[in-house]
Order: C-alpha cells, then structure tokens, then sequence
C-alpha cells in the first residue's frame, strides 16, 4: 500500500494515505489568473427592487461585490489544504439579467505565485451570491444560487483552460 501512495497522481495526499498541503516551493512563480461565475435566480419583482434600490437591507450589489473580494482573499482560510496567496487583483461583477431574471456573478482573479487562482475566484463567486441572498431574503426566501463554475484559467503547469459553453 505504500507504493501506491509514493507513486499515487493524487497530490494532497501524503505516503500514508493522509491529507496534506503540496509543496510547491520548487515551482516557479508566474501570472496566474482565474475567472469564476455564478448566477442568483429570483421573481423578477425582487430584480426589480433590487435594481432600483428598494431592498430592505441597503446596498445589495455593493455589499455583495466587497463580500466577493474579501471571500477571494480568505480562500485558504476556508478551503483545507489551499495555499495562501499574494493576490495581486480581485474583480467582482453582478449584472442583472431579466431574461434569467436575476443576476450573474463574475470574479477575476490574478497572481504571481506558484499555484493558481482558481479556487479563489470561485470563492469569491460563491460568497457574493451568499451575500446578495442574504440581503435580499427579505424579499424573497425562494431565491436560487446557481451554476457556480470555473469559466477559464491562465498560467501554471497544466496550461490553459477555457469553459467550453
């Protein structure tokens, strides 16, 4: 069993089986950048009191967009084994999209490090649809979170990726 472990692809694990942060102290450091997306479906009443500043609790949009950006910065305080980074920029976006209704969520991420982002814009992402629901619930409980994905990421050993949708 030993082997397996020492030869395993599984890299946060350690030749015991045990879960472990990766050494990644003999990569090189690039740019690296990650963006992530979700989107918050809702009635297209609580859009519309959203988009026209009517929400109970004040500035939904604002508050869910600096919510994004923190989140992005604590990943590896809430994600296990996730390294801490120097993130060098932390974009959040929400649109409203009345064909959904409700609003999409993008997050870009960029470092110069030796590990990626990716996990970062997700967070970010993910936290400012939690907050957008939790500033809007007011108005409507029945809110949905939704579609939460990686949409494309640079840099690193493993090259490129594009969403392909």
């Amino acid at each position: 069993m030993q082997d397996f472990w020492e030869n395993s692809p599984l890299t946060h694990l350690d030749a015991s089986g045990e879960a472990r942060m990766v050494d990644v102290s003999a990569k090189e450091a690039t740019v690296r950048e990650a963006v992530a997306a979700a989107q918050v479906r809702m009635s297209a009443q609580t859009l519309e009191a959203i988009r026209s500043g009517n929400a109970p609790k004040g500035d939904v949009l604002g508050t869910a967009r600096i919510a994004g950006i923190m989140a992005a910065k604590q990943t590896s305080m809430l994600i296990p084994l996730c390294h801490p980074l120097p993130l060098q920029k932390v974009e959040v976006q929400i649109t409203a999209d009345a064909e959904l209704p409700g609003y999409q969520i993008r997050a870009r991420v960029k470092t110069k490090s030796e590990t990626g982002v990716e996990m970062e814009a997700l967070t970010a992402v993910s936290v400012a649809a939690l907050t957008l629901y939790d500033m809007a619930k007011a108005l409507e409980k029945s809110m949905q979170i939704e579609a939460i994905r990686l949409i494309s990421k640079t840099g690193g050993k493993s090259g490129d990726y594009q969403r392909a949708d």
